[in-house]
């Protein structure tokens, strides 16, 4: 049994001791007294059942505990997809065919071939026109919202609607950043596109639960947002460091590393700094997507680096390479831009996205309302 003093007892109840003592007298919780002049214990899985049945208690309508999803599962160092395990399909299947799997929960279901000719040119030269050195996402934003205004269609929420606004949107994207399709955007300098490194990425990364951007995602399409506005919450939380512009950082450490790569880890160790591209808030001891994209460059330098990397912190506990730094080995060995990665991303998140907001569209409206505890300054009483 799990024990906590009455300090920490408190601060879990967000009370004061005394209001904790009122709950023992109340029969609401059991202490157990000390010996030798210890102080009182409480047993830590009771306290946690009080927090639950108070925090129920006064939550407000519209709070969403739970978020039910027949979508992704995360398991066990596995990642599955319907039921079906992402790595494997990432091996063998088409991005389109593993959308249809998330939208319309078949493989085999067949999807809207969307008429993108007449919003590609006007898109293109808006993005072409962005001042600066804007980033491949920083294009897609621009192109999914510059999409939604040319759609008249974007409000209609029907499954059908939005799985058809989903591709017209997707493909939309791809097209703004150039001709040619996504590869071109990526690379520094021309170069064929090598087989089965995008088709990969592309099903690899379509989903991942309810990450930081797909529960932006959610909340939009629970506010009946329609998909070209989910994806664009989507993609404004994506662009951060400790989501999908993580890759990047992961890119840049993996080329500082090359002429030294045990010094590397100890130069970023000595400065308190985490690891670009190790360790993962979900994975406990690996991260099976990682084993996916290293497998398409066996041998190269970015993979030994990587070896030699993963041994320099071998033993620490939660220390293990994730698809942010296998995303960027890939990236070197195939000359990509180091924001590459962030464009791979986003483009294949949004089948997830879409995924989601299908599942929050069957939903009641307005789902999610988070109890706010208010700190700041009180008003004056009379």
């Amino acid at each position: 049994m799990t024990t906590l003093t009455t300090a920490e007892a408190a601060v879990r109840l967000g009370v004061k001791p005394d209001t904790l003592y009122a709950y023992v007298s109340r029969g609401l919780l059991t202490s157990t007294r000390g010996t030798g002049g210890r102080a009182s214990t409480f047993d830590a899985a009771e306290v946690d059942a009080l927090a639950a049945r108070r925090g129920a208690a006064r939550r407000p309508t519209g709070v969403a505990e739970t978020i039910t999803t027949r979508l992704t599962l995360l398991a066990d160092d596995e990642v599955y997809f319907c039921g079906l395990s992402a790595t494997d399909l990432a091996r063998t299947e088409t991005p389109e065919r593993v959308a249809a799997l998330l939208w319309l929960g078949d493989l085999d279901a067949e999807l809207p071939e969307p008429e993108v000719d007449d919003v590609v040119g006007p898109v293109r030269d808006l993005v072409a026109a962005m001042p600066g050195r804007p980033r491949p996402t920083d294009r897609l934003r621009v192109a999914v919202a510059t999409l939604a205004a040319l759609d008249p269609w974007r409000f209609d929420l029907a499954p059908a609607a939005v799985v058809a606004t989903a591709m017209r949107c997707r493909r939309g994207m791809i097209a703004a950043l150039g001709e040619g399709g996504l590869w071109p955007a990526l690379v520094s300098e021309p170069a064929p596109e090598p087989p089965e490194v995008l088709r990969t990425a592309l099903v690899l990364l379509a989903d991942h639960g309810l990450a930081a951007s797909t529960m932006a995602a959610r909340v939009a399409a629970s506010a009946r947002a329609h998909p070209y506005a989910v994806v664009s919450a989507g993609l404004g939380a994506l662009d951060g460091p400790v989501h999908g512009t993580a890759s990047t950082a992961a890119f840049r450490f993996l080329a500082e590393a090359l002429a030294d790569p045990e010094a590397a880890v100890a130069e970023r160790l000595r400065a308190g700094e985490r690891l670009p591209g190790f360790g993962h808030s979900i994975y406990r001891e690996r991260d099976p997507r990682a084993a996916v994209l290293l497998d398409l460059i066996p041998g190269t330098e970015a993979a030994v680096l990587v070896e030699r990397l993963t041994a320099a912190v071998a033993g620490r506990p939660g220390v293990f390479p994730n698809v942010d730094l296998a995303l960027a080995a890939v990236q070197h060995v195939h000359g990509m831009r180091p924001e590459a990665g962030e464009a791979i991303f986003a483009v294949a998140r949004t089948v997830g996205w879409i995924a989601h907001a299908l599942e929050q569209y069957a939903d009641p409206g307005l789902r999610f309302r988070v109890e706010g505890a208010y700190v700041g300054r009180r008003p004056p009483t009379t």
